[in-house]
């Protein structure tokens, strides 16, 4: 009896799940394998956030898996020992995985690919992660790397798709108990209104996306509050959902190809991760000597939501609330971190990664790095250097979203709303917002910061 091992990781779903689908047609019976692996559950990039996303989608793959017949089998431990063990008990003939492109996983994968030599398994690798099947395929005219996101996306577009692989009918799993599923969880640090992890709940959110938010995705996806955005970005990092399924789903609109877009980013954001490794420095290797200043109350003010600019503290409340921000609020809250008070960009970096459901190494460094005008896909300095007031007006001119994560502001007048401070004592009491009270000061002065700021840059740039 031919048995293979479906090794899950970042790809939790059956649907459209090529590793999985090829295991199954292949093999008289099918190990589906989940390892609990510490230094991504308890590290120092861990989560409780993402952890409790992970336990939500492990159950729901096990749900799935079981309608078919099988289960999914939950170990804990060093991935040698686990896998020899599996081969001495079934005589493994060969091991799936889906393709991920980070350094850890790369890692991992050419150590379990040694291992499997050894043991005389084969080790099949198939597409699935991203939206096109090779990043390699992708280069410009010369064959060198892309380092602008438009261009890449020209390529991307015409890059030939795989098909959509299809749910098996029914698998066979041999009988194997279980590890104690020991993930942890700090309840203290779990944010209250977090997103439900899983397959199933993907395909509704996917479907609610297409019904209701994607025909006017272009005007509305940069609008903070409405919920106007396809809110799939945990989905995606977890594999609960294919990006190549989300994407033969999208028709030729306007809409739809902004939304495409979007997916290819994510795509663009791996591919510089895989070429360009190094991501704990600057991409732009000149803005290294940058003279970032490192201040805890700061950041802490940052963090809390408490800069005395609404709508940078809507954002970061937001993400304390329920573990995700939405995209305009993230170049908002990132942009006043590293140009108003020119704080280090790794320090959002580590944060997002802690709070956000949605943490993703490739996506995170890169968004991070943009925002802060020292990754790939340059621009000018001042032109990604956001200013919270003009950005509230247009994004947010209700004030609604404002208000539904900063309260101690219901009160406050439309015309108050950007700069509470504006308010004179007598408006301050009558609005029930004490400035230095019920709510602070501003941290910073936007105008001193952005003069200050766009110096050093320009110092910078004149020295290279």
């Amino acid at each position: 009896m031919k048995t293979s091992v479906m090794w899950f990781r970042n790809d939790l779903r059956v649907l459209d799940n090529p590793a999985f689908f090829e295991s199954v047609e292949n093999s008289d019976q099918v190990i589906p394998l989940y390892i609990i692996d510490a230094n991504l559950t308890q590290g120092k990039n861990s989560s409780s956030n993402r952890n409790k996303f992970l336990l939500e989608s492990l159950l729901d793959l096990d749900k799935s898996l079981r309608d078919l017949g099988g289960k999914l089998i939950i170990k804990s431990g060093n991935i040698e020992d686990i896998f020899k063990e599996l081969d001495k008990q079934f005589n493994v003939d060969a091991v799936y995985i889906s393709e991920d492109y980070t350094q850890f996983s790369l890692k991992r994968d050419e150590f379990a690919k040694s291992l499997f030599k050894k043991l005389n398994i084969k080790f099949r690798s198939f597409p699935g992660r991203l939206t096109v099947n090779n990043l390699d395929e992708i280069k410009t005219g010369s064959e060198s790397v892309y380092k602008v996101y438009t261009p890449f996306y020209n390529n991307w577009v015409n890059v030939k798709r795989r098909d959509i692989s299809l749910i098996p009918t029914q698998i066979q799993t041999p009988n194997i108990n279980n590890d104690e599923i020991n993930i942890h969880l700090d309840q203290n640090s779990i944010s209250p209104n977090l997103q439900i992890g899983g397959e199933a709940n993907a395909l509704i959110r996917l479907n609610e996306f297409i019904e209701n938010d994607l025909k006017n995705y272009s005007e509305n996806h940069d609008n903070l509050f409405g919920n106007k955005t396809s809110k799939l970005s945990a989905y995606l990092h977890f594999g609960c959902i294919s990006p190549l399924y989300i994407e033969s789903l999208l028709d030729e609109s306007e809409a739809s190809q902004s939304f495409r877009r979007q997916l290819c980013w994510r795509d663009f954001y791996n591919y510089i991760l895989k070429f360009y490794p190094d991501s704990n420095k600057e991409f732009q290797h000149k803005y290294i000597k940058l003279p970032w200043k490192y201040d805890e109350d700061l950041i802490n003010a940052w963090k809390m939501g408490m800069t005395g600019y609404p709508i940078v503290d809507a954002g970061m409340r937001e993400l304390k609330e329920t573990g995700w921000m939405h995209n305009r609020a993230r170049l908002i809250v990132g942009s006043f971190l590293t140009k108003d008070l020119f704080i280090d960009w790794r320090v959002g970096e580590s944060y997002f990664m802690k709070m956000l459901v949605d943490g993703d190494k490739s996506n995170n460094n890169g968004n991070w790095q943009w925002i802060a005008s020292v990754g790939v896909d340059p621009a000018p300095v001042w032109r990604r250097f956001l200013n919270p007031d003009s950005q509230q007006e247009k994004f947010d001119p209700d004030a609604k979203y404002i208000k539904k994560f900063v309260p101690e502001l219901n009160d406050v007048p439309i015309d108050y709303i950007s700069n509470p401070g504006n308010m004179t004592l007598e408006q301050q009491e009558k609005y029930n917002c004490i400035i230095g009270v019920d709510y602070p000061k501003r941290i910073v002065d936007h105008s001193k910061a952005r003069k200050i700021t766009l110096d050093i840059f320009s110092e910078i740039n004149k020295m290279s």
